[in-house]
């Protein structure tokens, strides 16, 4: 198995990009257009939950829009052979610190590429 193969790296840094913007832009039918359209896609959320894309799709249409000022630092992909990439990236926004986190599982289907699950979460402040 080839890893990281650097063609297969880039068309997922650029579909990577395009559910950035769209996430940024507040366009929830494209944003689900990134997502396998199956009752199998499973995302976790922050404080929320979606198995399949009708669920997501339903969820996406009442959130608000995200805060002004999202940015990503640490991103990585590893792509496994020709079909499949993981996604890590950690997030924050213009008033704090890049504390968020995000995993989504990327795999090449017939209609391109597509994320299968994905992990949004943002660790429990320190109360220490």
């Amino acid at each position: 198995m080839e890893i990281d193969r650097a063609d297969v790296v880039a068309e997922v840094a650029a579909a990577f990009a395009g559910y950035e913007r769209a996430l940024t832009d507040g366009d929830a039918e494209a944003i689900c257009g990134y997502f396998w359209d199956s009752d199998r896609t499973v995302r976790f959320g922050l404080a929320d939950h979606q198995y399949g894309l009708d669920e997501q799709r339903k969820w996406r249409a009442a959130q608000p829009p995200l805060p002004a000022g999202r940015r990503l630092v640490e991103t990585r992909i590893s792509a496994f052979g020709p079909d499949l990439a993981v996604v890590t990236t950690r997030f924050g926004y213009a008033d704090r610190a890049a504390t968020g986190r995000q995993t989504q599982t990327w795999v090449r289907l017939p209609v391109g590429w597509r994320i299968v699950t994905a992990h949004v979460s943002e660790p429990a402040p320190d109360l220490g």
